[in-house]
């Protein structure tokens, strides 16, 4: 009996063992012939993703991202096929499409366009909405949707006092006026936004969008206090940043008297250096424009709410000016 058991686990160690090998060399064989195979025990299904159909092919790649879907199409002429079709790429474009664009001008991207050709248009040309307060835009990473909000629907302290601010137009702002500080010592800027214009479970970040003029001043060491949250919401985290375009490497002057008779005493240039964090100081968008960041906020989709996005410097006292606002944008986090 013994004898018997030992040879019949030794023949099935043996036949495992058989199995296992010749798994690996079905597994080789694909892999040489640039097919798929799964493997289960003995039997191997093996399975040449060309011979799918379109269809199916174009199923599957809908469940990706735009970005996916043109790697893909480089695959083979079938998958090109099935990556470029409206199956695609209907599914990338959010299903509130329609309902936006009813409230845009007339120069809107057509919905009759070929999907992804539409949805191209959206993310190289925002749209704009709301009488021409709002742009509307796609992430062309992810497809989200993307909201700048101009300068007139922000509330901005004093802006309709020309003595501090002055409403100009710009031929490369998106919108018909931005407003330029002319000068305050009291610099409130905010902007809300409803929640359920932003796309679900996406973490999005907020930018004050702006230029600066050549006569700027007043921004070089005073840092303002930004943040991003929900109306009526736990507090929002606040930061600091610097609306200084030339990144604190500005000279400052002051009197330095020698020894002798007042008229002898001269002025000369002091630098003040300051470390710098380049998270607190504006970038150049492609668009020319400046951008600082003033908070991110998750959006979990299905309640209703209001995104207040606030960039403040009211402690320092000390006159600024020569600031051009243009809006503040929300778009979604990019992954790094």
């Amino acid at each position: 009996m013994l004898t018997q058991t030992h040879e019949g686990r030794t023949r099935t160690r043996t036949r495992h063992h058989t199995v296992k090998q010749s798994s690996k060399k079905t597994m080789r064989n694909d892999e040489e012939d640039g097919r798929g195979g799964i493997t289960c025990g003995a039997v191997t299904v093996e399975l040449d993703l060309q011979d799918l159909p379109e269809g199916c092919i174009a199923n599957v790649i809908s469940l990706t991202t735009p970005p996916d879907a043109c790697r893909l199409s480089s695959v083979s002429r079938s998958f090109r096929s099935a990556a470029e079709s409206d199956a695609v790429w209907s599914r990338f474009l959010p299903p509130e499409i329609p309902t936006i664009l009813s409230h845009s001008g007339p120069h809107a991207p057509s919905c009759r366009s070929k999907s992804k050709e539409f949805y191209l248009a959206l993310c190289d040309n925002p749209v704009l909405i709301d009488d021409g307060k709002m742009s509307f835009s796609l992430d062309k990473w992810s497809g989200k949707k993307c909201y700048m909000v101009s300068a007139r629907d922000l509330v901005i302290v004093w802006a309709d006092t020309p003595n501090y601010w002055k409403w100009i137009s710009l031929p490369e702002s998106r919108f018909e006026e931005v407003a330029e500080l002319v000068g305050v010592c009291w610099l409130e800027i905010r902007g809300k936004i409803d929640t359920r214009l932003l796309s679900p479970s996406t973490v999005y970040k907020a930018y004050l969008v702006f230029k600066s003029t050549a006569a700027a001043y007043g921004f070089e060491y005073q840092p303002a206090e930004v943040s991003v949250g929900l109306v009526g919401g736990a507090e929002p985290t606040k930061k600091t940043v610097f609306l200084d375009a030339d990144r604190g490497r500005t000279q400052s002057y002051q009197i330095m008297p020698r020894r002798g008779p007042l008229r002898n005493r001269i002025s000369v240039q002091v630098s003040q250096p300051r470390e710098i964090n380049d998270n607190q100081y504006p970038k150049e968008r492609a668009d020319g424009w400046l951008e600082i960041e003033l908070g991110e906020f998750f959006c979990e989709g299905g309640v209703d709410g209001e995104l207040e996005m606030t960039c403040l410097e009211t402690r320092g006292g000390q006159w600024k000016g020569g600031l051009i606002v243009q809006a503040i944008e929300v778009r979604p986090k990019r992954k790094s």
